[in-house]
């Protein structure tokens, strides 16, 4: 049986990864991390869940589905913020840097990096921890609580929802004023006011 619906509520458990796109058309993978909210909107979808293993399936290419994926960007990447538990043995965002870019010499497609530099797609991390304060982002000057996203990583060149197959873009949730360039927390607790509809396929 599937967890996700309308009545689903974060906590402790399953990580889920949704997409989002902003006033400019850009595109976020959004990492919940246990505790961040998934839009209304999303949830109501029958079969919220398998639509969301579709997507992410496409977007990592191990789709068995969707195969025709699209070229590479080959763009850079930044690192905006970082998860203080995450990273805690890190003193700088340099060093994070370095290590992403290890990590995607090591293991390619699958590694963090490979989605701002390959997809062209920004990265929001949830904030997590066991308990309240214990991570928080590392650079953020407002204060977060846990199920609060981030910008973790930023693309310097960008995919579009073009990038995903048609079947699927019904699954990428909408802002009409967020904008990940400037954005750089998005409050849990106002999802479903950043993100009030879904991609519709005309």
């Amino acid at each position: 049986m599937d967890d996700l619906n309308e009545n689903w509520v974060p906590g402790f458990g399953t990580i889920y990864t949704w997409f989002a796109m902003d006033r400019n058309g850009r595109l976020a993978m959004m990492v919940n991390n246990c505790f961040g909210d998934l839009p209304r909107q999303l949830l109501k979808v029958e079969g919220v869940e398998q639509l969301l293993d579709h997507m992410n399936e496409f977007v990592w290419e191990e789709s068995v589905s969707f195969t025709n994926y699209p070229k590479v960007k080959s763009g850079d990447f930044s690192v905006d913020l970082y998860s203080a538990s995450a990273w805690r043995s890190c003193s700088s965002r340099e060093e994070v840097t370095e290590r992403l870019l290890k990590e995607r010499v090591r293991r390619g497609r699958y590694a963090d990096a490979n989605i701002p530099m390959s997809k062209g797609f920004y990265i929001y991390h949830g904030v997590e921890g066991s308990f309240p304060g214990e991570d928080y982002p590392v650079g953020c000057d407002e204060v977060t609580e846990m199920g609060d996203y981030f910008r973790y990583l930023a693309p310097d060149v960008f995919g579009g929802v073009e990038d995903f197959p048609e079947a699927l873009r019904g699954g990428i949730a909408v802002s009409d004023f967020i904008d990940f360039s400037v954005d750089r927390i998005l409050f849990g607790r106002h999802v479903n006011d950043y993100f009030p509809r879904l991609f519709s396929v005309r």
